[in-house]
């Protein structure tokens, strides 16, 4: 039997799957690596953890399925998007990579927008500057630590760091490149335009592929640490949502994906480029040769879920550990005791600032609404509500482009749950569908891997291994009073945004 195997380089752990060639998960395995957090909004990671987590989930991988390196005839990454890795001449990394997720570079966009033009380097990227993307923080490095800048020869993405590794050839996707804002997004190529008014030399920058590529085969060292057999083919891959999507079937019009992991994505796809009038969405490559995508992103989607187990979860977790179960399903039947709406409550979930709809990282989270009569069920159900309505919030947005949708594939850990997928189907007004395929970025990978080396389409591939599972239609009674509580929602941001910016710059003080 041949297998193709998926690498997903997560936030806070790295997850590797093997998927045969009808598409089946044989198994999989997964390993964790610290996130740094220096000062408050920066989030930095080691470059080598992820190198010695890969190592040691692909080994765990291969024990765990009893699969031999030589049955493995692909490999396929998928990784967080937008983390700068410098590497000096001699391929040492120079300092930790600023993540997805790190929120120093709000002066460096703005400095990147009046230079280039908003309306110019929109057109061009796809984007508006934002603080989780690349080149504001290769311009922070400049700006704030010259010395480490003027040792700079090369410049990659978290999981093409892990593959440079992997193969000894330098490259990236055009879909993960098109989060680097130096990307000519139209034309699937650098953009001179971006690269030299910003004064980053383009030979920093890799190679770029699509993400069924073959970009190099392994190499002795990376064989005799992996298990992995020398040469076997790995493709270029692609960013998390770019392989999230791939990974439900998101290759053709009229369906859209919510992801609901760490941060929260609603994504579509263009059969061309196509950008929001006002660069309130991101436009990029798909991972899909010669398509793209647009999506909104929401940055602390389970990752308020996460937060509100962390601080308040106790009794759940100590139950999880007693019974062996998960904590969020414990959390999930906690919220569905109390009444929709919360009973007049409603979060705001902008816990590391927002990209979308409000591109604004001193944007703060929040309960509105609080009374005596509010529980922990209450407070538990509209943590739950004011995620979904922050992603509905993406929709939206779609919708006034005309983008047509009929049905939303929901995936990630938050679509484990029943009762949240009736929910998104109820703020939505769509039908939710979940599909035989689980594992999202890792499975997407998998499956560039087997096209690349089978020479077999991603889209056809995709209609061959993946397959409906469960349908949920939306509850017309709860609909419409969801969206009586979205409306008062969508309204909260711009009234306490001024709010918001002054207690951001007391902390900063």
């Amino acid at each position: 039997m041949a297998y193709f195997l998926g690498i997903d380089l997560g936030t806070s752990a790295v997850k590797c799957i093997l998927v045969d060639e009808a598409g089946q998960v044989k198994s999989s395995a997964s390993a964790e690596y610290p996130l740094l957090q220096p000062f408050p909004g920066w989030a930095e990671q080691n470059p080598e953890d992820w190198w010695h987590g890969s190592i040691a989930c692909i080994k765990d991988l291969l024990q765990k399925s009893a699969v031999s390196g030589n049955e493995i005839i692909g490999v396929g990454l998928s990784g967080q998007m937008h983390g700068s890795v410098f590497l000096d001449e001699h391929l040492n990394v120079i300092r930790p990579a600023l993540l997805w997720c790190d929120q120093r570079t709000a002066s460096q966009c703005e400095w990147i927008e009046a230079t280039i033009g908003v309306e110019k380097l929109g057109k061009l990227t796809g984007n508006k500057a934002l603080t989780g993307f690349t080149a504001p923080k290769i311009v922070w490095l400049k700006d704030q630590e010259p010395e480490n800048y003027a040792k700079v020869a090369h410049i990659m993405l978290p999981k093409d760091y892990v593959r440079l590794k992997l193969t000894g050839t330098f490259g990236m996707d055009v879909a993960d490149a098109s989060g680097t804002l130096l990307l000519d997004v139209a034309n699937r190529r650098w953009s001179n335009e971006v690269v030299s008014q910003l004064g980053i030399p383009m030979e920093w920058l890799p190679p770029l592929f699509e993400s069924n590529d073959v970009v190099g085969g392994l190499l002795d060292e990376a064989s005799q640490l992996t298990g992995l057999t020398v040469g076997t083919p790995v493709v270029a891959g692609g960013g998390d949502q770019a392989c999230g999507a791939v990974g439900v079937g998101v290759v053709k019009k009229g369906i859209a994906s919510v992801a609901l992991g760490t941060s929260g994505v609603v994504f579509v796809h263009d059969d061309s480029y196509q950008v929001d009038d006002q660069f309130r969405l991101h436009s990029f490559c798909h991972g899909v040769p010669d398509k793209w995508h647009r999506m909104g992103v929401m940055l602390s989607a389970g990752g308020s879920l996460q937060w509100w187990k962390n601080h308040f979860g106790y009794e759940e977790l100590e139950k999880a550990a007693a019974e062996g179960r998960d904590v969020y399903e414990y959390l999930t039947e906690l919220a569905a005791t109390a009444p929709l709406g919360s009973e007049g409550l409603l979060f705001l979930p902008y816990l590391t600032g927002e990209r979308t709809p409000y591109p604004d990282p001193k944007a703060r989270g929040g309960f509105i609404g609080l009374n005596l009569r509010h529980s922990k069920a209450h407070l538990t159900r509209a943590v739950l509500e004011g995620i979904t309505f922050g992603l509905r919030d993406s929709l939206e947005l779609m919708k006034q482009s005309s983008v047509s949708i009929s049905e939303l594939r929901v995936s990630g850990g938050g679509a484990r749950s029943l009762f949240w997928r009736q929910m998104i189907a109820d703020i939505f007004g769509y039908p939710v569908v979940t599909v035989n395929s689980t594992d999202g970025p890792a499975y997407g990978a998998a499956v560039m891997a087997a096209s690349g080396v089978l020479k077999q389409d991603i889209a056809s591939l995709c209609e061959k291994w993946i397959q409906v599972e469960e349908r949920i239609l939306p509850n017309e009674e709860n609909q419409l009073k969801y969206e009586e509580y979205y409306s008062i929602y969508r309204n909260l941001y711009p009234i306490l945004k001024d709010s918001f910016h002054k207690l951001s710059d007391l902390v900063q003080e």
